[in-house]
């Protein structure tokens, strides 16, 4: 499930936590990866398991139409394709999908407004409408919906965000990610396959046999880059003198020792891709001008060895 660009972004979050605290040790900083990691797999469960209760709001919805005092003729005889999609059942029946999510108490019943507003948006749209109004039935139909839902409705879904923010400090900028794999998983589903739980690291993925271990990679780079923290950022402060070492920012550090410690522990790593990983990396987690100095001390560093 993990790939190595996700994998390097954990690893640079852990040796910033390394750069923030100083006192942090070698086992608090594995167990922080440890728990990143896992985090963004219960993000996917918890977001595919949003399937069940939207169906479910769709179903309050008409049984509350039909309850009405004096309800109109489409309320009586509503369009029950949504509410009947074969997806939400998949899911919910599959007892390897239901066990896990009772096991990690995942749970949307404190989330009703968000599921209504959610739901209200849903039905407004254009391809929704035409799904509700095309005649006959079919899963793939029903798990297209869905990963339409995933792609066009949540990542910038700020009720989303919240919620997520509340429940996990690991969830902030992996949403996307989770999404993707949800679709994923629309498709599967769609094409009449049964669930499977996504193993955790894309080497272990089926197909991939006799890939490096990511699950390797990703505790080497991360114990190489604790263990040499000190003398790498020695090295960073001797080529760049007109820095005070205080003042450089704590995620370009970060990611510099990072991409040392994967250049000095990965010789099978062309040097250059290194470098680009961890300067995307940047683009995200740091400054505007971080690109160019972290490409630049990157390079100077590595082309020394």
């Amino acid at each position: 499930m993990l790939n190595r660009r996700i994998l390097r972004i954990k690893a640079f979050k852990v040796i910033y936590s390394r750069v923030e605290n100083p006192l942090m040790e070698l086992k608090d900083a594995e167990s922080e990866l440890e728990r990143s990691c896992e985090a963004t797999r219960d993000l996917y469960l918890t977001l595919l398991a949003l399937a069940c209760p939207l169906t479910e709001e769709a179903r309050s919805r008409i049984e509350a139409a039909r309850s009405k005092f004096n309800p109109s003729a489409d309320e009586l005889n509503p369009n029950m394709k949504f509410v009947e999609n074969g997806i939400a059942p998949l899911l919910e029946e599959d007892p390897d999908f239901s066990k896990i999510v009772k096991k990690k108490k995942i749970s949307w019943e404190n989330d009703d407004v968000f599921l209504r507003h959610l739901y209200e948006a849903v039905r407004e749209r254009d391809w929704f409408k035409a799904y509700m109004q095309k005649p006959g039935r079919s899963l793939s139909e029903d798990a297209s919906v869905f990963s339409r839902i995933y792609e066009e409705e949540l990542p910038d879904n700020q009720e989303l965000s919240d919620i997520l923010e509340d429940n996990s400090i690991y969830w902030n900028d992996e949403l996307e990610y989770a999404l993707t794999w949800c679709c994923r998983t629309m498709e599967s589903l769609g094409r009449g396959r049964r669930w499977n739980l996504p193993e955790l690291y894309m080497s272990e993925m089926p197909g991939s046999e006799g890939k490096d271990s990511d699950k390797s990679f990703v505790y080497n780079l991360v114990r190489a880059a604790f263990r040499n923290y000190d003398k790498y950022a020695q090295m960073v402060a001797e080529v760049t003198p007109k820095w005070d070492s205080k003042r450089i920012c704590a995620t370009d550090l970060a990611l510099i020792v990072c991409g040392l410690a994967e250049a000095d522990t990965f010789s099978n790593i062309d040097y250059r891709t290194t470098i680009n990983e961890f300067v995307e990396i940047s683009k995200y987690y740091s400054t505007p001008e971080s690109r160019a100095f972290v490409n630049g001390v990157l390079d100077k560093l590595i082309n020394k060895k």
